[in-house]
């Protein structure tokens, strides 16, 4: 996959169907890309899903699957099988397996997104793997962690990663520049960082090589969400 320009992702991290709505509503004009996360899916569904794609856009479900390889796979046959279920021909334009499960979860997870999407003749979702969570401080050595699961997502097939900015320069000089970089823990420059400990302003991640930028709070919470969408991107470009 290779990239014009890195891209933001908002994150939908609310409450109800109804807020999500008024989310994407409000950025469509500047934003293609929206995160749907567990707290809303678990709430909503496939109807969290149809928000974002009955206007055009694009969805990165970020459920961060981790079980026995075959409950793995099966997971992911049900997130390629919403395209037919709301009847686009992509529903799910990226999603996340945790890196930790191991190379035959891998392996299964990537096996079913190709036979599946082959088999419903839709689009197939990259799959990325999670290295560490951004909140996660408790590791001595970050850098070398990420990089050794980096490679075992590269080695399985796997179409990228998350990773925070941090890491992502190394991840993309080691696998060049096809390999998908999302970067969450994006904080707008002079923005609290909250309960993020590994953050990075959008230029930052930008130039660390990052395709994708995710942000949540502080555009979904802003008093003028579109009006902090158009300052991230302005930072980002």
């Amino acid at each position: 996959m290779k990239f014009k320009k890195s891209q933001l992702i908002v994150a939908l991290d609310v409450e109800t169907l109804s807020e999500a709505k008024r989310v994407v509503n409000a950025l469509s004009p500047v934003v293609d890309f929206f995160k749907v996360g567990s707290q809303l899916f678990t709430a909503y569904g496939p109807k969290a899903i149809e928000c974002v794609t009955s206007k055009g856009k694009k969805v990165f479900l970020d459920l961060k699957f981790h079980d026995i390889p075959n409950t793995v796979g099966n997971a992911v046959s049900s997130a390629v099988g919403l395209s037919k279920m709301l009847q686009v021909k992509e529903a799910i334009s990226l999603l996340t397996v945790h890196i930790v499960g191991g190379s035959e979860m891998l392996q299964y997870a990537v096996k079913a997104a190709q036979t599946t999407a082959k088999e419903l003749k839709v689009a197939r979702p990259k799959i990325l793997g999670i290295t560490v969570l951004t909140s996660d401080v408790g590791l001595m050595n970050t850098r070398e962690v990420v990089l050794q699961r980096a490679t075992l997502a590269y080695d399985n097939g796997l179409d990228g990663v998350v990773a925070s900015c941090q890491e992502a320069a190394y991840i993309r000089q080691k696998f060049g520049k096809d390999f998908i970089i999302v970067t969450p823990g994006i904080r707008p420059a002079g923005q609290d960082a909250q309960d993020q400990k590994r953050v990075a302003t959008p230029a930052e991640a930008i130039q660390s090589g990052s395709n994708f930028l995710v942000v949540g709070r502080p555009i979904v919470k802003a008093s003028n969400p579109l009006q902090a969408a158009k300052q991230v991107l302005k930072e980002m470009a």
